[in-house]
């Protein structure tokens, strides 16, 4: 197999159509673990740039705001976790670590702790409009990046793409 290819492009004997389960007659054990080796190469740049990302957009939310710190920030912001126990699970990290994290947003005025409409007795986070307008111009820049680089891309390689990717976070 050959793994020679555009930077950004499979190989082309990697091109199988998606009702093929098993390897292709030819496939040999080498040839898939090479391109698992690949696939496993090009998931750990592309994790690399999402990190740049993640440190670009939190210092343009503020200054002093860590990376892990705009993680939790946006899943307050976009309301898919709302509360300390949700952004742990979302995350997958531990009580200590959100906590902080809060508590330095909080220090920040980007999120503030109120009263649960469901249940006042319990609280949820929320971002501040200021931390709302930050996370709007970081997203904006971050989205032009990779608006910039899959604007070349069919509809149909990035639906497949789309498809892929949720086929392996399962």
């Amino acid at each position: 197999m050959t793994v020679d290819a555009a930077p950004g492009e499979p190989p082309a004997d990697a091109q199988r159509p998606a009702e093929t389960a098993g390897p292709l007659a030819g496939d040999t054990p080498d040839d898939l673990e090479t391109a698992v080796r690949r696939v496993e190469q090009e998931l750990g740049a592309l994790f690399a740039r999402i990190r740049s990302g993640w440190r670009e957009a939190s210092s343009t939310v503020h200054p002093e705001l860590q990376p892990f710190g705009y993680q939790v920030l946006t899943s307050i912001e976009s309301g898919r976790a709302t509360t300390a126990g949700a952004i742990m699970e979302r995350l997958q990290t531990d009580k200590s670590t959100v906590s902080r994290q809060v508590r330095r947003l909080e220090e920040l005025g980007l999120v503030e702790s109120v009263p649960d409409p469901a249940d006042r007795r319990a609280r949820i986070l929320a971002a501040t409009p200021l931390a709302r307008e930050r996370i709007t111009r970081a997203r904006a820049k971050y989205q032009s990046n990779m608006g910039d680089r899959l604007r070349d891309w069919s509809e149909e390689d990035l639906a497949r793409f789309s498809e892929l990717l949720g086929r392996l976070g399962r």
